[in-house]
């Protein structure tokens, strides 16, 4: 336990010392590839989509995570100690969160609404082609914001219930979602990822959505926060995504928005004025948690010595 509490300590440093390296030869673009090679719909005749989906979301889960298993069981601690960080590393993204919206957001003031409309095309799955200027920031820190619990609190929450395992697992299965989850051909042969990943998130967003509500009532804006937290955290499709955009744009003071398909939030502020408190919110939560986790670990492993 106590080993774990270093890792997570470790990784959170690795990340934000090199961030995610842009390679082929990265578990994640590895798994990416994986999933694109068999999640193709056309493969299936449409009756056993349902049972494709579930049997290649197994195999993907299971595959994927058995190196970071035989890591956890099999080496020495001091192998274990040297190689965790970066195994753990590979399962979560904090500091990429922050490159992908700071990239939109100097897309914009550089090179205009079309740049702009660009970039953030890379990071959300809607049209981009008519979005305005507040849209396109909007987006983008939609993205970030849900992205909190997917990429950041999720994995270390695994890590420290079932250690790489869990990490690399739940990875696995976010993954498929991102790339399956769709009301589209995909439906059928995502569904099963799409449902495992929302009953994955279901603790870990509840958990982020009471930690920024500890920030924010630490900086005097509980009640708008709480306020969005109610009234807004269901606009958005699923039951996690909604909760950590609520509170942050209740709290922060903006409002999110996917034309024609939600609002949340009250625009106290435009997304350009807020765009730092949005950062410093997720930054807030992820090392609040992880110093959370790391004190229960340590604790844990204390206790089990008396």
């Amino acid at each position: 336990m106590a080993a774990a509490a270093v890792v997570i300590a470790a990784s959170l440093l690795v990340d934000r010392l090199i961030g995610d390296p842009h390679s082929r030869y990265h578990p994640v673009a590895v798994l990416g590839r994986f999933i694109g090679w068999w999640g193709v719909p056309g493969r299936y005749p449409a009756r056993i989509q349902r049972v494709a989906g579930v049997a290649g979301t197994i195999a993907t889960v299971a595959l994927f995570t058995a190196p970071f298993l035989l890591v956890q069981l099999a080496a020495p601690w001091y192998l274990y100690i040297l190689l965790a960080p970066f195994l753990l590393k590979a399962c979560l993204a904090w500091r990429a969160l922050e490159e992908h919206t700071v990239a939109v957001v100097r897309a914009l003031e550089a090179s205009g609404i079309d740049a702009g409309r660009s970039q953030v095309g890379m990071m959300v799955s809607r049209d981009t082609a008519r979005l305005e200027h507040e849209q396109i920031l909007s987006a983008a820190y939609e993205s970030m914001t849900e992205n909190l619990v997917d990429s950041i609190i999720s994995p270390l929450f695994y890590f420290g219930l079932f250690g790489l395992a869990g990490a690399a697992a739940f990875r696995a299965v976010n993954t498929l979602d991102a790339m399956l989850g769709y009301r589209d051909e995909r439906l059928r042969i995502g569904w099963f990822p799409a449902r495992a990943d929302d009953v994955a998130n279901f603790i870990p967003a509840r958990i982020t959505g009471l930690i920024l509500l500890a920030y924010f009532a630490a900086k005097g804006r509980f009640a708008p926060a709480y306020a969005a937290l109610r009234r807004d955290r269901k606009k958005r499709p699923g039951f996690n995504g909604g909760i950590p955009m609520a509170v942050i744009a209740g709290g922060v003071g903006i409002r999110l928005e996917k034309p024609g398909v939600y609002t949340i939030g009250d625009p106290e502020r435009t997304l350009a004025e807020a765009g730092a408190g949005i950062v410093r919110a997720v930054r807030a939560a992820t090392i609040i948690f992880a110093l959370v986790e790391i004190v229960a670990l340590f604790l844990l492993w204390s206790m089990s010595y008396t």
